[in-house]
């Protein structure tokens, strides 16, 4: 077993916004589920009943190694991680695909066209830009180790 790596700061802005669209499902005592930001597919998420270990197969964990979006929003939903809701709200209803999509997976040019939108809409950047930096911190001292797959891949579509 290994240890997870870190993630880009990218997909804490997607967990959060996950998170205030109340697309994240717990399922069971060790078993999540997230939903896209476009709503076309669920991700599974797993862990330990310590969590230590933890699971998941969306694209970023499955193939990349590093922790993805439904793994951080699930440790946000379940108190793993501590983060101010009011911000995470400020992300609500981020289209993040189509940003990711526009700007070619260049997720500093997507973070920065979604904090400009925030910002002209009266939030503020570096409210968020801080409490993601918070949430990062957390995320790099919990040292979570990767738990054996037990998802299929690729992730099923929502019907």
């Amino acid at each position: 077993m290994s240890t997870w790596k870190m993630p880009p700061k990218a997909k804490i802005y997607e967990a959060l916004s996950a998170v205030a669209d109340q697309r994240v499902s717990i399922t069971g005592t060790t078993v999540a589920q997230v939903q896209s930001s476009s709503h076309d597919k669920i991700y599974d998420v797993e862990w330990s009943e310590d969590i230590c270990e933890i699971t998941s197969n969306d694209n970023a964990s499955y193939w990349q190694g590093y922790i993805g979006y439904p793994i951080i929003a699930v440790l946000l939903k379940i108190g793993k991680l501590s983060f101010n809701f009011h911000i995470s709200e400020l992300l609500a209803g981020v289209p993040w695909k189509v940003i990711n999509d526009q700007f070619k997976r260049n997720y500093d040019r997507t973070i920065n066209h979604v904090l400009d939108h925030i910002e002209e809409n009266g939030g503020s950047r570096m409210a968020i830009v801080q409490e993601v930096e918070k949430i990062y911190a957390q995320l790099g001292k919990l040292g979570l180790q990767r738990a054996k797959r037990r998802q299929q891949h690729p992730t099923r579509k929502v019907e």
